[in-house]
């Protein structure tokens, strides 16, 4: 298995590298400190897994994961975290990461949870099983619904950073339009402005 890990922290990054490494099933094909890097390198390493850190310099972990995602969608993303609340789990697990493991594992866990990904697992430590246990236990089912496709595909075009007009043109529709979708969409999800939105919908699961 080729593996890549991206980890701010200089001596884990280290740790992590030798320790891994020295696994048969694996080879460490590069470490890096921060998401630019490891996306710089990304063509030329081809990792099959990634495991992942999400509080990086520069961009962020789930930004790093959606970029990973849209070049390569197949390769596996195990993050490799301090971050237990549910919007942050839930975000990765949306952008595209399929495991979700607590730093304080020990080695031995943490080798078990990257095998058993890369064997189509979906490893998870126990509090973060559990908070996504709970959370889809506590969803109303009509909330999958909440938003049309056309309201989803707006908020997704503001939670990118494009403007009214930007979603007019991309939509084909006017600017005006947008912003009736958005008015809806703020109602919608008792929202009182769009970061408020965003946070929101996540939430949701709906972005």
């Amino acid at each position: 298995m080729k593996l890549i890990i991206v980890e701010d922290d200089k001596m884990l990054l280290q740790n992590l590298k030798f320790f891994l490494d020295a696994e048969r099933e694996i080879h460490v094909a590069g470490a890096y400190s921060n998401a630019e890097d490891a996306l710089s390198e990304l063509e030329e390493t081809r990792p099959e897994l990634i495991l992942l850190d999400l509080e990086l310099p520069g961009m962020h972990g789930i930004d790093f994961i959606k970029r990973v995602k849209e070049k390569m969608p197949d390769v596996e993303i195990l993050v490799h975290t301090v971050f237990e609340d549910k919007n942050t789990i839930f975000s990765a697990l949306k952008a595209g990461a399929t495991g979700y493991v607590l730093k304080g594992a020990s080695p031995r866990e943490l080798m078990e949870a990257i095998i058993n990904q890369y064997e189509g697992g979906v490893p998870m430590s126990p509090r973060i099983a559990r908070a996504v246990i709970k959370e889809f236990q506590g969803m109303d089912d009509k909330e999958e619904f909440l938003l049309t496709p056309r309201e989803t595909e707006i908020l997704k075009g503001v939670e990118q950073g494009y403007t009214y007009n930007e979603i007019a043109d991309k939509c084909n529709i006017s600017r005006n339009t947008v912003h009736t979708y958005i008015k809806k969409i703020y109602k919608k999800l008792h929202a009182k402005n769009r970061h408020d939105a965003i946070l929101r919908a996540r939430k949701k699961g709906l972005l």
